[in-house]
């Protein structure tokens, strides 16, 4: 069996990577015909310096087959040009089955030139939903989700999403990719990371945050009551501000750096020191729906920069707070003990298995 993995931003590698190895379990012990040949595709979407060699090696996993180098565009020119790229490899290749993952252009250009060549189409982390229309990544989950014929859920609500717009076949709860390798990773982060020690960081003595939405940097008013609220944490704990370049240059444009007050910019690092950063904070202040779960796994309380989130688990749990762009919100949220520890939390996001389950179902053609 042939599979094409669509990818294009580093949080879809990490996931992807989950499931190449459990491919690479799998065709050890299957026979010749029962093997599954994965082929990596890179549209490009997201450049990355970090994603050179040395974050392959991280996360053990050969660099992409193809890689279109397609990004810096518009959504619909970047959308357009995906479309035709994507279609050229899917007829050259004519891969049985063609897997995506979340919610980037690069999704939906993956799942639309597939299904238009009468490709299967799997798509990974299917049924979220923010239910907020003016995000792309909604549009993108909801467009993806429509054409698919295998759909992978991370959870139970996304099962339940999917019923009520109608949609009952092929649909799986295989549990969240993303706590797979949030495992696998932590651990490898433990033994190799030693960002800590760079940082002169102690346990629990400091704020880790990120923030990178259009929603949230391209609106300068949004983009002030953000960095006022880190300043604020900043007056009673340290704070580091893991810093995306495209905001780091907003911020200098709308003169908003002095905002920060005493927060700790620095650009962003590679991602086993990324894990380790999560785990060893006191709290996490984000817009990334990837490090909302994260700090869940790991059991730090999180500040959601933004109002309404797709894991509403994390929320209902006590782990995750909504607080938007309010200043008030962001000090309080990040400056509050942490809740209680549930002793079934992960059971959310299944048991850690769940490329084990993706792999299995495509080694069945696709059968339940």
């Amino acid at each position: 069996m042939k599979l094409v993995t669509i990818v294009g931003a580093r949080p879809q590698f990490i996931k992807a990577a989950a499931v190449s190895r459990a491919i690479a379990a799998h065709n050890v012990a299957a026979s010749a015909a029962a093997r599954i040949e994965e082929i990596l595709l890179h549209t490009g979407q997201h450049y990355d310096h970090g994603m050179s060699q040395v974050f392959f090696d991280e996360l053990g996993i050969p660099e992409p087959r193809y890689n279109l180098g397609i990004a810096g565009l518009s959504h619909g020119e970047m959308t357009g040009r995906m479309l035709e790229a994507i279609e050229r490899t899917l007829l050259a290749e004519k891969p049985d089955w063609v897997q995506v993952y979340g919610d980037t252009n690069s999704t939906l250009a993956g799942a639309l030139a597939a299904k238009k060549l009468l490709c299967r189409v799997a798509h990974v982390e299917a049924g979220l939903r923010s239910f907020n229309r003016r995000m792309p990544e909604e549009i993108n989950r909801i467009l993806a989700d429509r054409i698919s014929d295998l759909l992978f859920c991370p959870t139970v609500t996304a099962v339940e999403n999917l019923r009520r717009e109608g949609i009952t076949e092929g649909v799986a709860n295989v549990g969240d990719v993303m706590y797979d390798a949030s495992l696998y990773y932590r651990d490898l982060a433990r033994r190799r990371s030693s960002i800590s020690e760079k940082l002169a960081l102690r346990p629990r003595q400091y704020v880790l945050a990120t923030v990178h939405r259009a929603e949230n940097t391209d609106d300068p008013a949004q983009l002030a009551r953000i960095a006022a609220g880190l300043a604020r944490v900043a007056g009673s704990i340290r704070v580091i501000l893991a810093l995306h370049p495209r905001t780091r240059k907003l911020l200098a444009q709308h003169q908003l750096e002095s905002a920060l007050g005493r927060v700790e910019v620095m650009d962003p690092v590679p991602y086993l020191d990324m894990v380790q950063l999560e785990e060893s904070a006191a709290a996490i202040c984000t817009d990334s729906g990837g490090v909302q779960k994260e700090a869940f796994f790991f059991r730090v309380p999180c500040v959601t920069l933004r109002e309404e989130t797709e894991w509403v688990e994390t929320v209902s749990s006590g782990w995750n707070t909504l607080a938007g762009g309010d200043p008030e919100k962001i000090a309080a949220a990040a400056l509050a003990p942490a809740p209680a520890q549930p002793a079934d939390a992960a059971k959310f996001y299944g048991d850690g298995h769940a490329a084990e389950k993706i792999v299995a179902r495509f080694a069945s053609g696709g059968r339940p």
